[in-house]
């Protein structure tokens, strides 16, 4: 039996990311996509417009996770795979897809990103252990991908990440009841092999303006949990109205 844990949850979000915090936020976030649009790179861009706010280091991260300029939102967009998934393999990067789920399942911070991906601000670090939602998590993965009616799903985590091995073993016994094959590597550097790969499962922005094609697995899931806490910078409409 795994600890009872909030995956995500800091004590600090209810007042960091209230009513009143998130409208300043979406000032800050209008900000940010204008001048990341006329080239600044985002180290530089978040630092003024983070000291010129006020905003936390927790405010901030959640601006980088979530604005990027348009120039590379429609080009993810331009690789996203949003139909016909009908006998593909698919390649999932197991920390990332798994977490996010996790953050959801306990009802913590999730962004609803600019460019259509969920992110969380969990921020692990290397450090992981499972937990009592991660069944869970990983079974909402493998009833998303059966009505997908994929061909194979190929979970890729990364070694030096603690209980890399045990996720393994928990993600094989979980999804071997449904119909599709299922491989789960345990490697060094997994951004550098999904980079290279297409039908990619991932909300990591690198990952996403390097890789092939990906699918949006993780928001198809979390989309249809209506108790999920999520700011939602994705509709443009939202920042250019405040």
């Amino acid at each position: 039996m795994y600890k009872t844990v909030k995956r995500g949850y800091f004590f600090s979000d209810e007042k960091e990311f209230n009513d009143t915090s998130v409208l300043k936020l979406y000032q800050a976030a209008y900000d940010l996509y204008f001048l990341l649009n006329r080239g600044y790179y985002m180290k530089g861009a978040i630092t003024f417009i983070g000291n010129h706010y006020l905003l936390s280091e927790r405010q901030r991260l959640a601006l980088m996770r979530a604005i990027s300029s348009n120039e590379k939102i429609i080009h993810r967009k331009e690789k996203q795979i949003n139909c016909h998934f009908e006998n593909r393999t698919v390649n999932i990067d197991g920390f990332n897809t798994i977490i996010t789920l996790e953050v959801a399942l306990s009802n913590s911070l999730l962004l609803k990103c600019m460019d259509g991906t969920i992110r969380d601000l969990a921020s692990l670090r290397g450090s992981y252990r499972m937990i009592d939602k991660t069944h869970l998590a990983i079974t909402q993965i493998g009833e998303m991908l059966e009505k997908y009616h994929i061909k194979k799903a190929v979970f890729y985590l990364d070694a030096p990440v603690s209980n890399s091995g045990r996720l393994k073993t928990q993600i094989i016994e979980t999804l071997q009841a449904f119909h599709y094959e299922i491989e789960v590597n345990v490697i060094n550097d997994v951004d550098r092999v999904l980079e290279k790969l297409d039908n990619v499962i991932t909300s990591d922005a690198i990952i996403l303006d390097k890789c092939k094609s990906w699918i949006n697995l993780n928001a198809d899931i979390i989309q249809q949990n209506n108790k999920c806490f999520y700011i939602d910078f994705e509709k443009k409409n939202t920042l250019f109205s405040v």
